[in-house]
């Protein structure tokens, strides 16, 4: 049973999309390994992009430095839509899962 809630928190919390880190372009891919040794097990990266290549079309935001994961995902969502608004970036932000 121990084991079952241990998993259970290792998923995303909220009912957000998800997107896989091997999925996001070597571009977001390269800050996501950047931020990582900062990370603890509540930090949460979420991510939008319309391209592979052209920075100007990906937003990539997180939230480091949190006490409870669920509002780390919530900032996190919260800052990638903000900047996917500004980019005017047609994908919806998901959150990065390893």
């Amino acid at each position: 049973m121990a084991f079952i809630g241990f998993a259970a928190m290792a998923k995303p919390i909220g009912n957000y999309p998800t997107i896989p880190l091997s999925e996001l372009p070597d571009p977001l891919r390269s800050v996501w390994k950047e931020l990582k040794p900062e990370m603890n097990q509540n930090s949460h990266c979420a991510a939008a992009f319309d391209s592979h290549s052209d920075g100007e079309k990906m937003a990539f935001r997180c939230s480091i430095h949190i006490k409870m994961s669920a509002e780390g995902e919530r900032r996190a969502m919260r800052y990638c839509e903000e900047r996917r608004a500004e980019k005017r970036i047609r994908m919806p932000c998901k959150l990065v899962e390893e």
